[in-house]
């Protein structure tokens, strides 16, 4: 599939960045504009990793943290304390969307990379992906759905705050056999890299609110251009690997992410939730948060080889995310036919 790599030009890198300009002025196709740039910035890193590696010695992984911690508090400050009532307004939901969230995706992710006979490192990314919390796109992803969006930000904002206890719990069971997992460092780099920044994010909205209008329209693009730029440095640095085995592992990246979709439907489904939940849900457990899964494989200096896995669903699955979401928007809910 990537065979010829070394013989393309410019051409695609400016075909995924000029539709990434025509597609923000087209209403049906504006959504699709960033997972274009995504894509565009990933083509830029496959063919000149060169330069997105080191320069004079600095190498550019050290930005990884760094990008996840602005990411972070961004998410931070468009949230508040009512985001969390939720848990007291909706408790089933917000129980079965986090009881999915942590068990549908790491035991998937699991099962592919004992079957993958990739690198035990590679294979490592696929179930830190699965054991990474839900991201921010979901709660996009939720309201284009015509979904239940008050729903869908309690449990980003649950799953997020319990990921520093859960995700490293689950890494040491289910990736241990892997390579080694050190519990307690990944607790505290994720809480480096997601309660701290968010906490200031919170204290930063509550007493700021409506004040810094500024920071409310420029942090979305800060976390985008953030999230493209974690992509080219993740893949530039993994790009050999990610060439020898980048056919198969995309294959496993989409079976992952659609799994995710179907199986956080039909759980909803099965609990008896409402349409608007199990969509909700849907997309909350087949959407995870690609950055903070890549700023822990930097954390475990395996940013080439465990990183690979999100750097790879991330643009995926924000593409898969606005199909879906663009779906379900145009089929009505029975319940409100």
């Amino acid at each position: 599939m990537f065979s010829g790599i070394a013989n393309a030009s410019f051409l695609w890198i400016g075909f995924f960045f000029i539709c990434a300009i025509s597609f923000l002025g087209n209403p049906n196709l504006r959504g699709y504009a960033f997972s274009m740039i995504i894509f565009g910035s990933v083509a830029i890193a496959l063919y000149f990793p060169q330069y997105f590696i080191e320069f004079n010695g600095f190498k550019f992984s050290a930005l990884i943290v760094p990008l996840i911690q602005v990411i972070m508090f961004g998410m931070g400050t468009s949230m508040s304390i009512k985001d969390f009532l939720g848990v007291v307004k909706m408790p089933k939901g917000v129980l079965i969307g986090v009881i999915c969230q942590f068990s549908i995706m790491p035991f998937i992710g699991y099962t592919l990379a004992k079957i993958s006979g990739f690198p035990p490192e590679i294979a490592a990314g696929m179930i830190l992906i699965g054991c990474s919390p839900s991201g921010m796109a979901s709660n996009v992803m939720s309201y284009l759905a015509k979904a239940n969006l008050a729903l869908s930000i309690t449990i980003t904002s649950v799953t997020t705050l319990m990921a520093p206890f859960v995700t490293p719990y689950l890494m040491g069971w289910l990736a241990g056999e892997f390579v080694a997992i050190d519990v307690v460092d990944m607790m505290f780099s994720i809480v480096k890299m997601v309660i701290i920044p968010i906490g200031a994010g919170l204290i930063f909205n509550y007493f700021l609110q409506g004040k810094a209008k500024w920071l409310d329209d420029l942090m979305p693009i800060i976390s985008m251009a953030a999230i493209a730029l974690i992509l080219v440095v993740i893949v530039a640095a993994g790009r050999d690997s990610l060439l020898e085995i980048g056919p198969i592992l995309i294959l496993m990246v989409v079976f992952h992410n659609l799994a995710g979709y179907t199986l956080g439907y039909w759980a909803s489904r099965l609990f008896r939730m409402d349409e608007r939940d199990c969509r909700t849900i849907a997309i909350e457990v087949g959407m995870q948060n690609g950055g903070l899964a890549s700023g822990i494989a930097k954390e475990m200096g395996k940013i080439a080889t465990v990183g690979l896995a999100p750097a790879v669903f991330g643009p995926f699955m924000n593409v898969s995310g606005s199909i879906l979401a663009s779906y379900w928007h145009k089929k009505p809910i029975e319940e409100e036919s």
